[in-house]
């Protein structure tokens, strides 16, 4: 796999404290990377570390496969563009303004492409008004089409919708998506509003005093969260049996723990005829001398599983 950013046992010291403690992970190319955990973390340390505003104690880390140590890191960031924090906007500039700034910072000759930057982002019809009487969410577009400025391929937000109306967040999400998809941008992104980033990440790394415990695919946590009943019964070699004549996905839990799992079609079925599903397989089951010693749903979210993830460390 093609990988933007990679860290290796990375570490920030502050007197005998570490911010980030030998944290190894990768981002993807093309990937939504969300970057989970709660304040304190270590997350904007990372991201201030990727960015050249500081150094690490040790370990390492590559942006485009080259070394933080190699004469072209300052050539690879470049390539990115970053809000950390609060977007770094002149409240008494107006959109295009900003952008014009931007580019004279990045010393490029000339003002093609704001036109499209402000449409992208969606400010073209914000004319001479100063950011400053900007909305929450316009000011974080804004921020997101300065950081776009010199056309990175590497996005990487603190926090984007930290603060936003319910209006705001939707047009940061759908913002990002449109730049992934169509624009082909990788972005690294923290969050602590988890419901929010599950609705647009491809992979997640969570992170827990300045340690990664855990990285994995959308994809993947899908599957560990997917809605499913659990079936506790005296015989789960009669249940499997049953369950293959039935054609419904399972996973075994233990001897006596099974889940099954609610595929859309399942969920419909379940939708259509309501308990009468669940009735049967029990009064199936009774039948074949196996008996139900309990049942409940589950559905795991995000937040749930991030909190039972940073419990087990705990009690590691």
């Amino acid at each position: 796999m093609d990988y933007i950013l990679t860290t290796n046992a990375l570490d920030k010291k502050y007197g005998r404290s570490y911010a980030l403690n030998h944290l190894s992970m990768h981002v993807p190319k093309g990937a939504i990377y969300g970057f989970v955990g709660k304040n304190g973390a270590g997350k904007t340390t990372l991201m201030r570390l990727i960015c050249g505003l500081q150094h690490p104690s040790g370990g390492s880390y590559t942006l485009y496969g080259i070394p933080d140590n190699d004469k072209n890191i300052c050539r690879a960031r470049r390539r990115m563009g970053a809000i950390l924090e609060t977007p770094a906007v002149y409240h008494d500039m107006s959109a295009e303004e900003n952008l014009k700034q931007q580019y004279r910072i990045l010393g490029v000759p000339s003002f093609d492409g704001i036109e499209e930057l402000l449409e992208l982002t969606g400010l073209q019809d914000t004319g001479r008004k100063k950011a400053g009487h900007f909305s929450l969410g316009m000011r974080q577009r804004l921020g997101i089409a300065i950081a776009l400025c010199g056309s990175p391929d590497f996005l990487v937000l603190d926090e984007p919708v930290n603060g936003l109306d319910p209006q705001g967040i939707i047009e940061i999400r759908e913002l990002i998506l449109k730049l992934n998809k169509e624009h082909q941008i990788t972005f690294l992104i923290s969050s602590h509003i988890l419901d929010e980033l599950s609705k647009f990440a491809t992979h997640y790394g969570f992170i827990n005093n300045g340690s990664l415990v855990k990285e994995i695919s959308a994809a993947e946590l899908e599957k560990i969260c997917r809605k499913c009943i659990r079936l506790r019964v005296t015989d789960t070699r009669t249940l499997c049996l049953l369950l293959d004549q039935m054609g419904l996905e399972y996973h075994i839990l233990s001897d006596t723990e099974a889940d099954i799992y609610m595929s859309a079609s399942a969920d419909a079925a379940k939708e259509h005829a309501g308990d009468i599903n669940i009735t049967a397989l029990v009064m199936e089951l009774a039948k074949r001398n196996c008996e139900v010693i309990s049942l409940q749903e589950h559905d795991e979210s995000l937040e749930n599983y991030y909190m039972n993830l940073i419990g087990e460390v705990k009690h590691a």
